[in-house]
């Protein structure tokens, strides 16, 4: 009888952990407003048409990347800015596909029991924070990493701020002033 309580048991965990994998998974697969690309596809279309990228640094485990998902970039005010405004970027912070970038390969790092990437530790300046969304001018130079989870209204005025242009010239404190928020 014990044999029988712990092979169900072992049963109903496996059966969790395949739930909880595959709901991972399709949070960063499933239909999504914002038009996703790989970091390559960025890189690629910005050849012919200059436009700043935005990249969401995420990992599979990362709980708050996933409510980020739900309730931030699924917003279509938010999915709008980003389509029109920017390259957006979904980019796994442990993936272990190469990347190259500015003539430099990007690796995959064995770590501790899973690793991370070069290309994220790069873009976090070594803080592996999740989530943590990135913004790259039309040179692919840094604007600025932003960590944390962030609503869809903040978020909406930080991307448009990054997204227009008016980072350039504009002080923060004077555009929150300025800003007219679609919410």
């Amino acid at each position: 009888m014990r044999k029988m309580a712990i092979m169900a048991a072992a049963i109903a965990g496996l059966v969790a952990i395949t739930l909880m994998t595959s709901m991972g998974q399709s949070s960063h697969t499933a239909e999504s407003p914002v038009h996703w690309m790989t970091f390559e596809q960025a890189m690629q279309k910005s050849k012919t048409t200059k436009r700043p990228i935005f990249i969401d640094v995420y990992t599979d485990w990362c709980g708050w990347c996933k409510v980020m998902d739900k309730n931030t970039f699924s917003d279509p005010k938010v999915a709008q800015l980003l389509n029109e405004k920017f390259y957006p970027v979904k980019f796994n912070g442990e993936q272990r596909e190469d990347v190259v970038f500015n003539g430099t390969t990007f690796k995959f790092i064995e770590s501790g029991r899973s690793g991370y990437h070069q290309l994220a530790a790069a873009l976090l300046n070594n803080q592996m924070s999740y989530p943590t969304v990135v913004f790259l001018d039309e040179d692919f130079r840094m604007i600025q990493p932003l960590p944390g989870y962030r609503q869809a209204p903040e978020f909406h005025m930080i991307a448009q701020f990054i997204g227009e242009g008016h980072y350039k010239n504009t002080k923060w404190e004077d555009w929150q002033s300025k800003y007219k928020s679609p919410f």
